[in-house]
């Protein structure tokens, strides 16, 4: 498991991306990484401009077992994402789409303040 901390700024989505691509090296994962790093971007955008409120941030938090590799975003806003409805046009809400259509598995669980919001890769 590797885990990171970042603050409430648009500008880590590329971090995340990056600390995501250096640990799927580490681990030798060579399959799916281009779905892999989509979806982290996607997960953490959704949290800064959903679930993090002003002066808080998020963790990235990834982990590798049994072939997977699993994905998850802890923020401490309040409620659950949601998917918008499909409008193929649309500049914006399409992130959980992608997230469902590129992931094996996905879901959401509580967690005291807030959420996770994770996805699962067979890799």
């Amino acid at each position: 498991m590797r885990d990171r901390f970042y603050p409430r700024s648009l500008q880590t989505v590329r971090s995340a991306r990056e600390f995501t691509d250096v640990t799927l090296d580490a681990w030798g994962v060579t399959s799916r990484r281009d779905d892999l790093l989509l979806c982290v971007s996607e997960l953490t955008t959704n949290a800064l401009l959903h679930g993090v409120p002003p002066s808080r941030g998020y963790r990235l938090r990834l982990l590798r077992f049994e072939g997977v590799v699993r994905v998850e975003v802890h923020d401490s806003g309040p409620g659950r994402p949601r998917r918008s409805g499909r409008n193929t046009s649309a500049e914006h809400g399409r992130g959980l789409f992608l997230v469902e259509a590129l992931a094996d598995r996905w879901g959401v669980g509580a967690r005291t303040p807030g959420k996770v919001v994770w996805s699962e890769f067979d890799a």
